[in-house]
C-alpha cells in the first residue's frame, strides 16, 4: 500500500489504573495506548530476547493441547483461501504449546518459514498464572473480559471486524495495524461467510499487493483508513465493528487481547440476526425489501422507544426494554418457530 494513511490517535503515558475506558467507548475511535503494558513480565522477557519470552511461556504452560494453524512456506504468512476460494490454504492442527514454540524457534532464521499461528487461545486454561502477572485490571472498571493470547511468527491477519470492543496488547515483537470504520465494508470486498480463516469474514484484498482492477473501491477505503505501529508494551483500543488488518513483523510475536460487549450478556449476537435476514429478507422482490427496510428502521434501527411509545406500558411486551426474562422468552419463541 503506497497511499499515505492517517495515523491512529496516540495517548502517551496512560497507566493501567487510569485507563479512560468510558471516554474511549464514548468516542468510538481507535486509540493507541503507548507503553500501557510496558512493565508486564512477558514484555520485559521479550525485550531481553526471544528465548527469554519463550521460556517465560514454557514455565506457565499447563500442558494442555492447543489448536493452531500451520501453513506451508508458500502462503507467505497469510492464512487465507486457495485460488478459487473452495478451501483454506492452511491446516488446523492440535499439539503441545511447547512443541509449537520449538517449531517457531527452529524456523526463526528461515528466509521463508512455515506459518505457525496460535489464535485466540484463552489464557486461563492454557497458561495458569499468566493473567495475574500480566493484567490490565479491566475488572476494576466493571469490564469482564477474559484475556486471549495470540502466538506466532510473521503472520498476516486479514482485514476483518469483531462485534465486541477490543483492547489488544502487543507483548512480544512488533505489529502493524490498519483500521477502517464500519461504513467501509463495501469498499473492503468481504469474502465468504463460510469457511473463514479465523471465524470472521475477511477482506479479499491483499494489502501487500492490492489488485485495483479486481478491487477498485479499495482506494476509497484507504482514504478513511488509520494506521498504527505497536512496539512491545503498547496497546490499541479497537471499537466494536471497526475493520482491522494486523501484520506481525518479527520472527516471534505474542499479542494478548481483551474482548467485551457494551451490551448485557443476555442479548444475543447480531450476527445471528444477519444470517436470519439473509435467509428471509435478502432475496425478496425489491419492492418488498424496501418495505421491510422501513419496518426494520421503525422497530430496530430507529430510537429504541419509538415503536412502543404510543402504547400503554403494560401492553408494550417485546416493544419495551429487553431484560433477561424477556430475552429468555424471545429465545424460546424463536427456537419454537424455527423448529416447526
Amino acid at each position: 500500500m503506497a497511499q499515505s494513511i492517517d495515523p491512529v490517535r496516540t495517548v502517551e503515558g496512560c497507566g493501567i489504573g487510569a485507563l479512560p475506558m468510558q471516554e474511549l467507548l464514548d468516542q468510538g475511535e481507535p486509540v493507541v495506548l503507548r507503553g500501557l503494558a510496558g512493565d508486564w513480565p512477558v514484555v520485559e522477557a521479550g525485550r531481553r530476547s526471544t528465548e527469554e519470552a519463550m521460556s517465560y511461556l514454557r514455565r506457565l504452560d499447563s500442558g494442555r493441547a492447543v489448536q493452531y494453524s500451520y501453513g506451508a512456506p508458500e502462503i507467505d504468512g497469510r492464512p487465507f483461501y486457495n485460488q478459487d476460494f473452495s478451501a483454506l490454504n492452511f491446516e488446523v492442527r492440535r499439539g503441545a504449546l511447547g512443541r509449537v514454540l520449538d517449531d517457531l524457534s527452529a524456523h526463526s532464521s528461515d528466509p521463508a518459514p512455515p506459518t505457525y499461528y496460535i489464535a485466540s487461545l484463552l489464557v486461563e486454561g492454557a497458561l495458569p498464572g499468566f493473567a495475574q502477572a500480566n493484567d490490565l485490571r479491566l475488572a476494576e472498571q466493571d469490564i469482564h473480559a477474559p484475556p486471549s493470547i495470540w502466538i506466532g511468527n510473521r503472520v498476516v491477519a486479514s482485514c476483518h471486524f469483531d462485534a465486541p470492543n477490543n483492547i489488544a496488547v502487543c507483548a512480544v515483537g512488533r505489529r502493524q495495524f490498519t483500521l477502517f470504520p464500519p461504513e467501509q465494508i463495501e469498499n473492503l470486498y468481504p469474502g465468504p461467510m463460510e469457511p473463514t480463516p479465523g471465524g470472521q469474514v475477511v477482506s479479499l484484498v491483499d494489502f501487500a499487493e492490492p489488485d485495483l482492477r479486481r478491487h477498485p473501491r479499495f482506494v476509497q477505503a484507504l482514504a478513511s483508513a488509520r494506521t498504527a505501529m505497536l512496539e512491545p508494551g503498547d496497546a490499541i483500543f479497537i471499537p466494536s465493528m471497526w475493520w482491522h488488518h494486523v501484520r506481525s513483523l518479527d520472527a516471534f510475536n505474542v499479542l494478548v487481547n481483551y474482548w467485551w460487549r457494551s451490551s448485557p450478556s443476555f442479548l444475543s449476537s447480531p450476527l445471528l440476526a444477519l444470517q436470519h435476514a439473509l435467509w428471509t429478507v435478502r432475496d425478496l422482490p425489491d419492492r418488498e425489501k424496501e418495505a421491510w427496510a422501513k419496518v426494520f428502521d421503525y422497530y430496530v434501527f430507529g430510537p429504541r422507544e419509538r415503536a412502543g411509545e404510543h402504547l400503554p406500558a403494560a401492553t408494550r411486551d417485546i416493544l419495551g426494554p429487553v431484560d433477561e426474562n424477556m430475552a429468555r422468552r424471545l429465545r424460546a419463541m424463536l427456537i419454537g418457530r424455527l423448529n416447526r
